[in-house]
């Protein structure tokens, strides 16, 4: 939109630039295209600030099916016409990833692990970027670990640690490592919480979660295929770690934080404890349990959406 035309609408034309999502990379400006290889989507052959530029809020979690289901449930939330049933994954074409476009949300699934959401953060950002995206706010949406909480219960993270506790994420490029912060959007935690205390429906907590690289020895289990440690030094650690403000244990959080900061975007992690895991190692809750834990999350934020789009007061 030309610096005229937003003086024309009443806009500052610096304060709707700094609004669009950026990206950190000055090759981009210089590609005849950009293929955004694994969400099937290129600057070429899609109209992107067409097909994407209302969206306003994006909702990312591990699991396909979930992501799925999380788009039909925010359909029937925001009661937009059509049968939610019937939406339709925009990267079909591929499987590594799947897509939901609801109104002025996206609902994306990033599988399991720092790498594999971060390939997909990388595309995400850089669609957001070309779609000429304005003010959007970005959610991770999972399940986890719960370090001293009773099951069911949500956490919205504060900031994402490393294992040494750290609000660190350390990426290694060209063979040098760079360190990048994981602290979130305060205030959008603060409203997640407030929203939390108005549906009353599950305990909510502010907390630190701790990001690791593994789901076994990575996050102390007792329970994998190797085990190096006692009992005890897994009892030591997650004391350590509960003193730390650590709320939770997962696997992506801090590559989320990062890159939401560096690109100046406003983000919350919001996971559910499946377990407490100073009383164990594996997920013994019925299915029917489990999956009322896991629309917790959902639930959470969809209300966060509704009292932003102005459905709910």
């Amino acid at each position: 939109m030309s610096p005229i035309l937003l003086n024309c609408l009443g806009k500052d034309p610096n304060e709707y630039i700094k609004e669009l999502v950026q990206v950190k990379n000055p090759y981009l400006d210089g590609m005849e295209e950009d293929i955004l290889y694994h969400l099937s989507l290129s600057t070429k052959t899609h109209n992107l600030p067409e097909m994407f530029g209302d969206i306003k809020f994006v909702c990312v979690g591990g699991s396909a099916n979930r992501m799925k289901a999380f788009a039909q449930f925010i359909h029937k939330e925001l009661e937009l016409n059509g049968n939610p049933e019937e939406v339709s994954d925009i990267c079909e074409a591929t499987d590594r990833y799947c897509m939901y476009k609801v109104g002025p949300v996206l609902s994306i699934s990033h599988g399991m692990g720092v790498p594999s959401i971060s390939i997909m953060l990388h595309e995400l950002i850089k669609l957001l970027h070309h779609a000429q995206c304005r003010d959007v706010v970005l959610f991770r949406l999972g399940t986890s670990g719960g370090v001293g909480l009773a099951p069911g219960t949500v956490v919205v993270t504060d900031k994402a640690v490393d294992y040494s506790f750290l609000p660190q994420f350390e990426q290694v490029v060209l063979g040098k490592v760079i360190t990048r912060s994981t602290e979130l959007d305060e205030g959008v935690a603060k409203e997640l919480l407030q929203c939390s205390s108005e549906l009353q429906n599950f305990p909510t907590v502010i907390g630190n979660t701790l990001c690791t690289h593994d789901f076994y020895e990575g996050q102390g289990r007792l329970d994998g295929a190797l085990c190096s440690f006692s009992h005890e030094d897994k009892l030591e650690y997650l004391r350590k770690a509960y003193e730390a403000g650590v709320r939770n244990i997962e696997m992506e959080s801090s590559v989320f934080a990062a890159m939401c900061r560096v690109c100046g975007l406003k983000g919350a992690v919001v996971c559910v404890a499946l377990l407490n895991r100073f009383d164990g190692d594996q997920i013994t809750a019925t299915h029917d349990v489990l999956v009322e834990y896991q629309q917790r999350p959902q639930i959470l934020v969809s209300h966060f959406i509704k009292k932003r789009l102005g459905y709910v007061v």
